[in-house]
Parts: structure tokens; C-alpha cells; sequence
């Protein structure tokens, strides 16, 4: 097991440099050599990245330029390149080397660094260990299982990296099995948005494309880590800093990439001495949980300026005709912000007056405004009210559906957004029905399916007994770590469809498999030729993903055609779906897609593979309203405490903000160091407030135990952090993510959306005895 990055003596300092700069080419250097990865490789393959005739980023889903730049990636989404592509085999050798319960003691890191999985394993329990199955044999055995389960008892889980292609294959295996029990990715992170957008604006994504960041004249970011979780967006930041846009960051942790950047694409800049763009005109730090607070605030500025503007005969600065032909709501909404007062906006908030006045007058300046936002907005128990609030805000000013304005929830994975448009949902509102019954002559059970938390519970009480996974590691991405992880293993079947090895394919049940995939960076082969996959951006918009390098080994098989053999395997002669004609072409499936979803799919494969791609029937971006009131709504939110089970007057009692290191993109952990953080060779730390150490008698290093604050019978527990102090708003601390999720109350989640609550933990720490 290697553990040569993690020190016994960690280092915790602030880190004073620009994002992007030299610090992002030492590292991605340091990353390839670290993996064996010769420099004329990485480069040769990340030239094809996110271009046109290339391969989409296997990272985030940022948007893809037309006109990319030379080199069109940032440093996690090479670091993802890198992990891809990395020499290092996971082999059957390996296997042979090592029990399952030795494997549970590694970290996630240690996992997947053995490299890429070769050969399809299955679990002998007389010998505790991973032993290779042929194919045939494990999708004849894999059906067979599933045919003797209630369907409804099994859940096919989507992670956010499969294609539109395999994605769309998945559900509709799923609904013909008889299980609508479709979670995805999005479950856990923006969930909130999928539903509360579409009572807002009646849309399920953002209305802003690249064009618009083009035009805008002002920004806000609530609740993102930029410069970690989307570092190709700061290109157009940069650039609508430099044209003189306002930037307004709300965020409890000071991010450095929404601070300072330097192009690593610009060799004037790398060579330049100075400390890089300022990226944000105007960065405060909100509390945990008081968006709304703020947001309100805002409001209330906003409106107190078109008072004064009516009153001395100035143009309006709220868009009156905007509001009266195209919203609804407004009047209520204005008695909220009319009635709230200051001071429990600045207490809820932890901003002043003053400074959010400040920000109404700079929105009330600007004409084009672009509202962005991440998970610090969407997970909290009110996740659905914060979102609704921001399109509020927007709606004010006639800031929707118009060029260089709108909303724009900045996305995760690489395809969640795309997942979700062609079927992959537990809620039956959301697909044709009927359309799928008509076309394929079977019938789709008439209930909804359970989402992320919902399979999370019926693991818990025993009512789901199976889980099929299409990439992603579920059991490290949810809550309730070491429940979930007793419960997991009760069930009676685990399969994986993966690249890399992960602690969810270790949670063995009565029967467990691992059926090895090819990336989206390597070429894909059928009976008529190469395939190209697809995948959908942020910004709503299809691309094709064309792969460019040699599998890993010749025995893996690629997603849709696994998908195909299960389905084979499990629903034969229950559909008329033809499984084979579509992995000889992928074509096919795309035509297939385009017959379900016409609107958004028009000419599917004509258009995908254009620079840029094809952007997606969004109604929003027209002021075509699809909601039940066919205008846009302004939603009022019950209060400013978007985290009511939260008791922050209880001594002790903090919240937790779960955050991404610089060395890791979700649940996947490169190494370490947080980089941009100053954090080098430890995951272990809580970061909090000085005052907050003082007032707990602890300082700087101590170590503690961390607890979650819940009234619920439950001990919830992670041992031996150490404590550094940071400056965060009081009451409030921070560590990372997924290894906190061990803290996280299965319950505590957004109640509608039911995502959950991780930036918003009440827990409580305990001094440890000096060792």
C-alpha cells in the first residue's frame, strides 16, 4: 500500500499564489511522474481534450468552447486525464495478492492508485477474495440473480461520467426489469436545483450559455468553489474582470481560485511577476446556511433604490414591464423583503448593511448579470429555497432570458446533467411513459422509483436486496458512512461497472462482481467501427466524445455493451429494444434518443459532433415559461434559517462545511495536498474559526473527535482530526469530503429535493488527551 504522500507531520500554512500559474503546472508534472506517465503521452492525449474530433473531459462539466483554446483543460480535469490513463493495472494478480478484509483498510487513494481494473472479478467468500469470471458467466449468473429479486427491491445506479448513449440504455434495462429505482449522481448534490428551477423559471438547468458570459456586465457566486471544482470557467471570469464586470462572491471559505488567478495558458502572464487577475471585485464571506439572509438583503436594497428613483422621477431600477408580462408572485415577494428587518438579516447573513446596500446599488447598476451557483447553495435542508431566492433576485431586474444574463447552477460530473435528460430518473413525470411503452412493447410499473437517500433507507430497513452500478462509488458519496456500510452488506447482490477499484466494490454481499469498462479517452470498437459517445455540459449544450487511446486491456467491454449483455441476460423477450443492433452502433441509440426526446434532440446525429455542440430546447432562455402558471414565480422562502434542526444556540454546537481538496474531483482522491488551501499531507484536519478554538479551549493542533450534534440515538463519530485555525465566519468549521460524510444524518437533507445537508453538519468537537 502506498502511503509516501501522507506525512507524520502535516503542513498547514496559507497559500498566497494565483490559481492556475506555476503551482498548477508543477503539480500536474508531479502527477504524471508520480504515475509513470510519460510527458509526450499526457500531452499528445490532453491536445484532443474537449475539441471536437477529441474526447470530453472525464472531470467536470464545464461548457466546451467552440473555438477551444490550444490546450482546452484545467489542472483537475488533467489530473483526471492522468488517473484515466495511467499505466498502472489493477489486474487479476492482484487479486490473487490480497484479501478483501486487507483492501478495507486502505484508503480511497491507495484504491484506485493500483490503476485501471482488466479483468471481470467476482467474490469467493471461501477465500475472501476477488477471483476472475468469465463474461458469459458472470452476466448469465448476474441475470439469474436478478430474476429471482423483486425488481422493485433493486436499485441501478447512475454515477455522472456514463454517456448519454449507455445512460439511456440503463433506464430503459431498469424499467423493462420492472424497477424504476434510478438514482443518480445529482441526487447528492444538485437535486435542489432539478426541482426548484422548475417551479421558479420552468426549467430543469441553467438558461445561460458561453455566448452569454461573453456579454455579461456583472456576476454573482454564491456557494462555489471555482478555481477546484469548474477551473475553466475563471477564463471567462478573467475576462469579464479585465472588460471591468463586477464579480460578487458569497462564500463562508475564502476560495482562492474566485481571488486570484493566473492564465496558464498565457505566457505573458506566466512570466509576468504580478500576483495575477483579482477575480473578484467584491468576496463576502456569508455564514453557513445564510444566503437567503443575504440574498434578502439585496432585495431589500434594490427596492429601496426604485423608491427613490420613482420618487425623483428616475428611470425604475426594477424591470416593471418584465415583471408585470412575465412573472407572477411578485407582490408577495415584496411584502417578504419589505418586512424584513435589518438586523436579523445581518445576524442570519453575518454581513452588515452596509455591505450588502453596496452590492444592491453595483446589481442596480449593471444591465447583464449572471447568477452562479454551487453546492453551497443546494445542500442544506432549505437547499430549494436558496435556489428560488437567487432567481428571485435575478427576476427583479428582468435578468432571464435575455443575452448575457440568466441563471446558471454549475454542475459536477462531467454528464449529470446529460443522465438526467435521456431517463436516467426515479421520477416517472420526467420520461415519456408512453412513448417508451409504445416503442418497445413492454409496460413501466406505474410508481415512482426511490432516489439516493430513499435506497439509502430501504438498505436500512431490508427492503432493497440488490444494487447494479454504473460507475461512481455510492457507498463513499452518501451519508451515514459506517450504517450504510453495515447495512450494504446484507444485501444479496453488488455489481460494479467501473475503471478503478473503489471501497464499494469491497461491501460484498451474497453475490458480488466487477465488471471492468473502457474510458471515455479510450477507443471504442464494434462490429461497424469506432463509436462515438455523447455527453451534455452545464450550459445545457450535446457534445461528442470521440476516443483516442488504446483500452487498458483487451478484455473490457464498453458501457453500452455491458449494459446490453445484462439486459440480455435479465430481460430477454421482454421488450422489442434491439440490444444488439445499438452496440454495433451507437448511432442508433442517439436515433433512439432523438425519437423519445424530439424537442431537445432534433437531428441528434448531424449536429453533435460541431464544435461547441447543439444547445437543448430550454424554454427560459426564450421567456417561454413552463410552469403551471406559465410565468416565471417568485417563491418566497419560509424564513432565514434555511437549516432549522441545526440548535447553534447549544454550547459547543458548530456547523460543518464539507469541502473538495484540490487533489480530488468528488469522491475520487488524487493525493494529500490541498494546494490552494495550504494543505499539504493530511485529509485529517477540521478548519475553524479562532475565536470559535478559544472558546472550546483548543489551539492551533490539537486533536479532537468530531460528533454530530443530533438527538437521535445515533453516535456518529470521526476520531483524531487535528484542529487548525482559518479564517472562517464564527460558528462555523470545514474538512473533507467524502470522509466526513460519516457525520452526516441520513435525514439531514433537503427536504423536498432530498439531497444532503453536507454545508450545513451540527456537530460538536472533543479535546483528546495529549498523546
Amino acid at each position: 500500500m502506498d502511503r509516501s504522500e501522507v506525512t507524520d507531520h502535516p503542513k498547514i500554512q496559507p497559500y498566497e499564489e494565483p490559481t492556475g500559474g506555476w503551482g498548477s503546472v508543477k503539480s500536474l508534472l508531479s502527477k504524471a511522474s508520480d504515475e509513470g506517465l510519460l510527458a509526450s503521452t499526457l500531452w499528445t492525449t490532453m491536445q484532443r481534450q474537449n475539441k471536437a474530433d477529441g474526447y470530453q473531459c472525464v472531470s467536470c462539466s464545464w461548457a466546451k468552447p467552440a473555438d477551444p483554446h490550444t490546450f482546452e483543460y484545467c489542472e483537475n480535469g488533467a489530473k483526471a486525464t492522468i488517473w484515466e490513463i495511467t499505466p498502472k493495472r489493477c489486474d487479476r494478480e492482484f487479486f490473487a495478492k490480497h484479501t478483501v478484509s486487507e483492501l478495507l483498510e486502505w484508503t480511497d487513494h491507495d484504491l484506485e492508485k493500483q490503476g485501471r481494473l482488466t479483468t471481470p472479478m467476482k467474490y469467493d467468500s471461501s477465500l475472501d477474495q476477488f477471483v476472475p469470471v468469465k463474461w458469459e458467466d458472470a452476466f448469465r449468473d448476474i441475470g439469474a440473480e436478478l430474476k429471482r429479486l423483486d425488481p422493485t427491491s433493486v436499485v441501478f445506479y447512475v454515477s455522472g461520467r456514463a454517456s448519454l448513449e449507455a445512460s439511456h440504455m440503463w433506464q430503459l434495462m431498469a424499467r423493462i426489469y420492472g424497477s424504476n429505482n434510478l438514482p443518480d449522481s445529482s441526487n447528492m448534490c444538485h437535486e435542489s436545483t432539478s426541482v426548484g428551477l422548475p417551479e421558479s423559471i420552468g426549467s430543469p438547468v441553467g438558461t445561460v450559455t458561453l455566448a452569454d458570459f461573453d456579454q455579461c456586465d456583472m456576476m454573482f457566486f454564491f456557494g462555489h468553489n471555482t478555481g477546484t471544482n469548474a477551473p475553466r470557467l475563471l477564463h471567462w471570469v478573467q475576462e469579464a474582470r479585465k472588460r471591468g464586470a463586477p464579480v460578487i462572491t458569497f462564500n463562508p471559505v475564502l476560495e482562492r481560485g474566485l481571488m486570484r488567478f493566473k492564465n496558464p495558458q498565457s505566457p505573458t502572464e506566466m512570466l509576468s511577476p504580478d500576483e495575477g487577475t483579482k477575480m473578484s471585485s467584491d468576496y463576502y464571506q456569508v455564514k453557513g446556511g445564510g444566503d437567503v439572509a443575504a440574498m434578502t438583503g439585496i432585495a431589500k436594497a434594490v427596492f429601496a433604490l426604485d423608491d427613490a428613483a420613482k420618487e425623483a422621477g428616475r428611470p425604475r431600477v426594477l424591470d416593471v414591464s418584465f415583471i408585470e408580462e412575465h412573472c407572477h408572485g411578485f407582490d408577495e415577494f415584496e411584502r417578504f423583503v419589505r418586512a424584513a428587518e435589518w438586523d436579523q438579516i445581518e445576524r442570519c447573513s453575518g454581513l452588515s448593511r452596509a455591505d450588502l446596500e453596496h452590492v444592491g446599488r453595483t446589481y442596480a447598476r449593471a444591465s447583464k448579470v449572471i447568477g452562479n451557483y454551487g453546492m453551497g447553495l443546494t445542500q442544506h435542508r432549505h437547499g430549494i429555497e436558496n435556489v428560488q431566492m437567487l432567481v428571485n433576485l435575478l427576476l427583479m431586474r428582468g435578468m432571464m432570458g435575455k443575452p448575457g444574463a440568466g441563471i446558471s447552477p454549475i454542475r459536477g460530473h462531467s454528464n449529470v446533467q446529460g443522465q438526467r435528460t435521456v431517463g436516467i430518473t426515479e421520477k416517472l413525470k420526467l420520461i415519456p411513459v408512453e412513448k417508451f411503452e409504445e416503442f418497445y412493447d413492454f409496460t413501466i410499473p406505474k410508481e415512482d422509483g426511490v432516489d439516493t437517500v430513499e435506497a439509502c433507507e430501504g438498505m436500512l430497513d431490508g427492503s432493497i436486496k440488490g444494487f447494479v452500478c454504473l460507475g461512481g462509488n455510492f457507498a463513499r458519496a452518501i451519508p451515514e458512512t459506517g450504517r450504510m456500510e453495515e447495512a450494504w452488506r446484507k444485501m444479496r447482490l453488488n455489481v460494479q461497472v467501473s475503471t478503478k477499484l473503489n471501497r464499494t466494490h469491497l461491501l460484498t454481499t451474497d453475490k458480488t462482481y466487477i465488471l471492468p469498462c473502457i474510458g471515455r479517452i479510450e477507443r471504442d470498437h464494434q462490429t461497424s467501427g469506432p463509436q462515438t459517445v455523447s455527453v451534455e455540459d452545464s450550459t445545457a449544450c450535446i457534445h461528442a466524445s470521440f476516443g483516442q487511446r488504446e483500452p487498458a486491456s483487451k478484455e473490457l467491454l464498453s458501457e453500452p455493451k455491458i449494459v446490453a449483455e445484462l439486459a440480455k441476460a435479465t430481460v430477454a423477450g421482454k421488450s422489442s429494444v434491439p440490444w444488439d443492433e445499438w452496440v454495433s452502433d451507437y448511432g442508433k441509440v442517439r436515433d433512439a434518443i432523438e425519437r423519445a426526446y424530439p424537442d431537445d434532440f432534433k437531428d441528434f446525429n448531424q449536429r453533435f459532433a460541431s464544435p461547441g455542440g447543439f444547445h437543448r430546447d430550454i424554454g427560459a432562455t426564450k421567456r417561454e415559461w413552463r410552469t403551471q402558471t406559465g410565468k416565471a414565480n417568485f417563491l418566497v422562502p419560509e424564513s432565514f434559517d434555511v437549516d432549522p434542526d441545526i440548535d447553534t444556540t447549544a454550547p459547543g454546537v458548530l456547523k460543518l462545511i464539507t469541502l473538495r481538496s484540490n487533489d480530488q474531483f468528488n469522491t475520487t482522491i488524487y493525493g494529500y495536498d490541498d494546494r490552494l488551501r495550504g494543505v499539504h499531507g493530511t485529509r485529517m484536519v477540521i478548519l475553524m474559526n479562532e475565536e470559535d478554538m478559544r472558546s472550546l479551549g483548543l489551539t492551533d493542533r490539537d486533536r479532537v473527535d468530531v460528533e454530530t450534534y443530533a438527538d437521535d440515538g445515533i453516535t456518529r463519530r470521526v476520531e483524531n482530526y487535528r484542529v487548525h485555525a482559518w479564517q472562517l465566519p464564527k460558528g462555523n468549521c470545514a474538512g473533507y469530503y467524502p470522509e466526513l460524510n460519516a457525520l452526516i444524518p441520513l435525514w439531514h437533507h433537503s427536504r423536498r429535493a432530498h439531497v444532503p445537508a453536507a454545508k450545513s453538519v451540527p456537530v460538536r468537537l472533543i479535546k483528546r488527551a495529549a498523546a
